[in-house]
């Protein structure tokens, strides 16, 4: 059984060389993530060709994913490099400060604009929430704060608001000129990390643009006033071009307590409005240093399968976890293991509502043949964009969906969605029965068709015409 969800890994020094980099993808990662919280241009560019060279060399499509950081906060430097603060001590946030001469008593901080998002009362968080501060008083570029939870405090690290609000705009400077090397690199995706509106994404995607990009927009939700707000959830949702689930600053600004609920809403809101989504953030965080996974991260990476993630996530654990190959094993272990459930072949997506659009129709129609129709093996989509199997990877199934498309950019964008595998294939001038029956003949030398199955096939009237899929049809395999 091919494996459905698809694995994400981050890259970083764990994983610079090109035989590690050629391991974790043999192993079964099929996006790798580029994250712009670290490292320099040169060092992303440098990989991403080596990803390409070894994707190409091992025939898979592996997509390439740039994660902007976004403003993300964060405290200055101590002069000692960290400090231990103790419950009930008093400890200053200070933007008028040397950036390099934090102590037991106070630090810097790179954000000058939180001393007017904050008032006495708020709850502070740094180091993913490790820390906890209670705002007492803010006079003039100082932020009086006494330690509600206190602990080992280093540089540069993390720091939210309890609940969110926090007025940064999603894209700082650094993040736009990221983007430019997100562009030259040929990125796949681009994320763009703590969105607050649709109009983030439109400025994404137009500074993507105008740097020479055709990356599709993917929106990180992980603030609280976001997840908060249903409407202006959906509105994100629509305006991007795929989801993730960050679940760290996400966690960290609504608590722990509320965050499945949240991941589960997010992820089907997700599903039902078309888009593929991503589950990040400690998915096997004790594979850092360990070569096995806990029994809860078994769980947690099952429970995000079973509400039909089309992506799981390996974050440190692929970029400097002493077990990189082994952590992207075990992903897909879990991943194969749970997709076993009979709930991920039985689907009540979009039953009650009506259809936007007749590639829509194609694709949901397809996937209904499939599951109900015995003897089909697999459904083919001849397809310019991605878009027909995007939509039929909505519907849940054990029906393996392949994207034929003569486009590069399209065969790696699919490796993102769930139960989609890519096929490079060129239709060129023949004719549609020529065609369909090359597309088999395909299938049939991978071992997924054989004489006497059924297979069925969407496509458009029109080769090489985006958005025109408007043919469905079911072929006994000869």
């Amino acid at each position: 059984m091919l494996r459905r969800t698809k694995i994400v890994a981050t890259l970083g020094p764990a994983t610079s060389s090109p035989e590690a980099l050629e391991s974790i993808i043999a192993a079964g990662v099929d996006v790798v993530r580029v994250n712009f919280s670290h490292g320099s241009a040169e060092e992303h560019i440098n990989r991403v060709r080596q990803v390409r060279e070894i994707s190409a060399k091992l025939g898979k499509s592996v997509a390439v994913l740039a994660d902007l950081q976004g403003p993300k906060l964060r405290i200055a430097r101590f002069a000692d490099n960290k400090v231990i603060l103790q419950r009930g001590q008093r400890f200053v946030l200070d933007a008028g400060m040397d950036k390099n001469a934090g102590d037991v008593d106070g630090v810097g901080i790179d954000y000058e604009q939180l001393t007017r998002d904050v008032k006495a009362g708020d709850v502070l968080l740094l180091d993913d929430g490790r820390i906890e501060l209670e705002v007492e008083q803010v006079a003039g570029m100082q932020i009086i704060c006494k330690v509600i939870v206190g602990g080992v405090l280093s540089n540069n690290k993390g720091l939210n608001r309890k609940g969110g609000g926090l007025s940064a705009a999603a894209l700082t400077d650094k993040d736009i000129e990221d983007i430019g090397t997100a562009a030259r690199m040929g990125a796949d995706f681009i994320a763009v990390s703590f969105v607050r509106c649709a109009n983030d994404l439109k400025v994404a995607r137009d500074l993507a643009r105008k740097a020479g990009s055709d990356a599709h927009i993917i929106a990180k939700i992980e603030r609280a006033e976001l997840v908060q707000n249903p409407s202006e959830l959906d509105d994100v949702i629509r305006a991007s071009d795929g989801v993730m689930v960050a679940r760290g600053d996400l966690a960290v600004e609504i608590g722990d307590a509320e965050l499945v609920v949240v991941q589960k809403h997010i992820i089907s809101r997700t599903r039902t409005l078309n888009r593929p989504v991503i589950t990040a953030t400690q998915m096997m965080e004790s594979m850092i240093h360990n070569p096995m996974p806990t029994r809860a991260e078994v769980s947690d990476v099952a429970n995000a399968v079973f509400d039909y993630t089309d992506a799981v996530m390996l974050s440190a654990e692929s970029a400097v976890g002493d077990y990189p190959v082994e952590a992207v094993q075990a992903m897909a272990r879990i991943c194969e293991g749970s997709e076993k459930h009979p709930s991920m072949h039985q689907s009540r997506h979009r039953i009650h509502e009506g259809i936007e659009g007749i590639e829509e129709t194609i694709a949901l129609s397809v996937m209904y043949a499939a599951n109900h129709l015995k003897g089909v093996k697999a459904v083919i989509c001849l397809t310019e964009s991605g878009a027909t199997p995007l939509l039929a990877s909505r519907i849940k199934s054990s029906v393996p969906i392949f994207a034929f498309s003569r486009h590069f950019r399209t065969q790696c964008r699919t490796s993102l969605y769930r139960g989609v595998y890519s096929i490079p294939f060129d239709m060129g001038n023949d004719d549609n029965d020529t065609v369909i029956v090359r597309a088999i003949e395909a299938l049939k030398a991978r071992n997924v068709l054989a004489i006497g199955d059924l297979v069925a096939v969407t496509k458009g009237d029109y080769s090489h015409a985006e958005g025109g899929t408007n043919t469905m049809k079911i072929i006994k395999v000869m």
